[in-house]
């Protein structure tokens, strides 16, 4: 069955079309708008009109663009950003009168259990044990961790994403000290969870999925600092440039590897990149219940 996700982030707007066949998914395309809704929303937590009319702009392309590619079901998530705007009703409206979609405004919790599925159930082999589903989105950032056989027995949302850690860096690069801010800030947002014990770990999202072409499959602590030295060596558009990231990308990627950083020092292992995320939850769940 091909299904689409239309997943309203924080930073991102993104389309995925899949075919979806005995739980495993094939990508059939891709679109993403950088529309940062994070860092629109006013200082009230209101999503100003303008960004409203231009993201409903967007997910009315994308919603055409996955009828196009064959798309028998298309649905329409938001995340962190939204859930929190003080005005949330007037996007999903928006998206309702100009894109013709209804939107479902998701939950942590079920921002955490999506992720978690479309992540181990596009793994290339299927690892055994408890394993730690790393979400970073601009706003939020989830943990679910569990098993493949039983799924999510433990999620934590916890207020830190690339988005809002990339406001508190004033240079470009980041100099020293905005480094040495913003991974303190990281570090302090995970500082009281009480993590289960774990066998694997795995990161997705916008700024895990743009690390390998600068690092490689696995985030540990020589990858970090590896990916930070490169980030810093440079403005934004030049590494974006010279590794073939998008330029809004380059910007967050900073502060997005500091989060990451901070929930695998606070796990207690590497991050593994996954391959999929909540878009891949959302299709999997529908052809499901379709």
């Amino acid at each position: 069955m091909r299904c689409a996700c239309i997943d309203i982030g924080s930073n991102t707007t993104r389309l995925l079309v899949a075919e979806a066949a005995h739980g495993r998914l094939s990508s059939v395309l891709q679109q993403r708008a950088f529309t940062r809704i994070g860092r629109c929303t006013d200082a009230l937590g209101a999503i100003p009109e303008e960004t409203i009319a231009a993201v409903a702009g967007v997910v009315a392309e994308q919603r055409t663009a996955a009828e196009v590619a064959g798309a028998a079901h298309v649905r329409v998530v938001a995340t962190a950003a939204i859930r929190r705007a003080a005005n949330r009703d007037a996007l999903v409206e928006a998206l309702r009168e100009r894109a013709g979609v209804e939107v479902a405004v998701l939950s942590a919790d079920d921002e955490g259990r999506l992720a978690f599925a479309g992540a181990t159930r596009t793994l290339e082999r299927a690892p055994l044990g408890t394993i730690a589903v790393v979400d970073v989105g601009g706003m939020s950032t989830e943990i679910a961790i569990g098993t493949m056989a039983g799924g999510v027995t433990w999620m934590r949302s916890f207020s830190i994403g690339s988005g809002m850690l990339a406001a508190r860096c004033r240079q470009d690069p980041p100099s020293p000290a905005d480094v040495k801010a913003m991974r303190a800030a990281a570090e302090a947002a995970f500082a009281v969870a009480d993590v289960p014990r774990l066998d694997h770990a795995v990161a997705v999202g916008g700024s895990a999925a743009s690390l390998p072409t600068l690092v490689g499959p696995v985030l540990d602590a020589a990858a970090i600092e590896r990916a930070l030295g490169t980030l810093g060596a440079a403005p934004a558009a030049t590494v974006a440039r010279h590794h073939g990231l998008a330029p809004e990308r380059a910007e967050l990627l900073p502060a997005g590897i500091l989060v990451l950083d901070a929930a695998a020092r606070r796990l207690g292992m590497p991050l593994r990149i996954g391959r999929g995320g909540l878009r891949e939850g959302v299709i999997l769940e529908l052809a499901v219940v379709i």
